[in-house]
């Protein structure tokens, strides 16, 4: 490419332009997988919503592929691409607190631990994840689920307005007021329609919530998933559980209830008793802490530089032979740093959405599977690859088809009919809205509807 191209492009930024050999350009294009190693020709380190509009129309008149970075969290890795274009938004992450409207406006570049940490220092919260490095970029416009979901609803759902820059290079608003097609776009059709430079969202008053786990032997693994299948249908919407088999840091083999309760303490001791007196645990850590530290409680079970490969998919059924499958597969695990983790997060305000209401449609399934291949070594790829491959294979008859788009796997991308699982009933409608606003197809790097 002419030299006197990439220099008058970086001229233009508030930002910077990064090329291999240049100082951050190594550490910019690393990401949460450690399997993801790509190498963009170009990546513009954004300051500015002008940043994102112009390194758009650069691409553009070059024909350059682009991806688009928030948090570079997501296990398919679409965050960078190979001899293209990288957006990145990392740099854009402030975060601003309106006390008057409880609303929480962010860079498209941000955290989770970034907002968390300003929106708690006012005793606000918004609705989003469970590991504080994951980017709101992609977590919100994939849905988001996270340990507030039950009572508060998804991200996507707090989600009151958004700045986009289309493929175009313009700079629009989506809200219920403004391009209503696009705002019905971006909660839950991901990153198809444009590059967000800023979300605002509802925020919500927590400060402090009873958050833990209850960790069992795996020997008791069948049990305590029938339990918890139980004890999840009766619970108030102020708790959000999960069940995971899983390793503990000291290596030994358990079965694990994750749970969070957002509600008033004094009601807490009622909603908690059930999973408090089951079994024989090995440990209860469940107590009153900050939010913002169950916020980062299992950050360290997800760090940078892990090798990751996931499958998941909706059950609407937790039937007893589920059960036993899901702990057999479990108890096959070949890394202590997989797990297999069953999410129950609907009921409340989520459920309440009509399924083509928004762009995320599955509003009724009541389990989501996770098959969370994770490992350090390259050369064991095969192994861990094979057994959530396996996994998921057996337990695939019990799911009802569909599949979240925040943990679609990068081979599942590349497939339609995962596709339309993924975005359900309204995925016709959002092959409408991608011919609208991005009939090229140029933004192609995410869970892609093609126009």
């Amino acid at each position: 490419m002419d030299q006197r191209y990439l220099s008058n492009l970086a001229k233009q930024l508030d930002g910077s332009l990064q090329r291999p050999g240049d100082p951050e350009y190594d550490a910019a294009r690393k990401i949460w997988n450690a399997m993801i190693d790509r190498r963009p020709k170009l990546i513009v380190r954004c300051l500015s919503t002008n940043d994102v509009v112009r390194a758009v129309l650069f691409a553009r008149e070059h024909d350059l592929l682009v991806s688009v970075r928030g948090g570079g969290h997501n296990v398919a890795g679409n965050a960078v691409c190979d001899d293209g274009l990288m957006i990145d938004l990392t740099l854009m992450n402030d975060v601003s607190i309106d006390t008057k409207t409880n609303s929480v406006t962010t860079g498209g570049g941000c955290t989770l631990g970034d907002i968390d940490t300003a929106s708690h220092a006012f005793g606000l919260a918004v609705p989003a994840g469970i590991i504080s490095e994951t980017g709101i970029g992609g977590l919100a416009l994939g849905g988001g689920v996270g340990w507030l979901v039950r009572k508060y609803g998804m991200t996507c759902d707090n989600l009151i307005s958004a700045e986009v820059i289309t493929a175009d290079g313009e700079i629009v608003m989506a809200s219920e007021t403004e391009n209503q097609d696009l705002f019905w776009g971006l909660r839950g059709g991901g990153g198809n329609f444009g590059v967000v430079a800023n979300f605002r969202f509802r925020a919500h008053s927590i400060a402090k919530v009873i958050g833990g786990m209850v960790i069992y032997p795996r020997s008791a693994a069948n049990d305590v998933y029938r339990f918890y299948r139980d004890f999840t249908k009766k619970a108030p919407l102020e708790l959000t559980a999960y069940c995971a088999c899983l390793t503990t840091p000291d290596g030994i083999p358990a079965t694990a209830i994750l749970a969070c309760y957002c509600g008033d303490p004094a009601s807490a001791e009622s909603a908690l008793r059930p999973l408090r007196e089951f079994g024989s645990p090995i440990a209860d850590t469940l107590a009153l802490i900050p939010r913002i530290e169950m916020q980062t409680m299992f950050d360290a079970g997800f760090p940078y530089g892990n090798r990751n490969y996931w499958k998941s998919s909706f059950i609407d059924e937790l039937t007893d032979d589920a059960i036993d499958l899901i702990v057999e597969h479990g108890n096959r695990n070949t890394s202590p740093l997989s797990a297999l983790m069953i999410e129950y997060y609907f009921g409340g305000p989520s459920s309440e959405i009509g399924e083509t209401d928004t762009a995320f449609a599955h509003r009724n399934a009541q389990y989501d599977l996770g098959v969370i291949g994770q490992w350090q070594d390259a050369t064991e790829d095969a192994d861990h690859i094979e057994w959530v491959r396996n996994t998921y294979n057996a337990i695939e008859p019990y799911s009802n088809g569909r599949i979240y788009a925040n943990l679609i796997g990068a081979d599942q991308m590349t497939d339609e009919t995962q596709l339309r699982a993924t975005f359900g009933v309204n995925y016709d409608r959002l092959v409408t809205l991608k011919q609208k606003y991005d009939p090229t197809n140029f933004f192609c790097m995410n869970q892609n509807v093609k126009p």
